[in-house]
């Protein structure tokens, strides 16, 4: 089983990052008026996960989450770019 840190990006451009067991699951979590979606994405609809990273063990995946969720925007979007130029 493998932990994933993800980023979505808001309809409002803004982004938001967090961990699941299932990037699928989760971006219609974020997308639907499930309770498990987050309340910060929840008026910021539609989102989408535009960034990921596999970890083997949940508390890599939350180490991870901790230090993107303290960079600047900006930071996330070069990681976003960089991501997107390697495929």
């Amino acid at each position: 089983m493998a932990w994933f840190c993800y980023i979505v990006e808001c309809s409002d451009g803004s982004l938001y990052t967090g961990i699941t067991l299932d990037l699928k699951r989760r971006e219609d979590e974020h997308n639907t008026d499930d309770k498990k979606g987050a309340k910060y994405t929840r008026y910021k609809r539609p989102v989408k996960i535009v960034y990921s990273e596999k970890f083997q063990t949940q508390s890599q995946a939350r180490i991870r989450e901790a230090a993107i969720k303290r960079w600047p925007k900006e930071n996330k979007v070069k990681l976003i770019m960089k991501n997107k130029m390697g495929r």
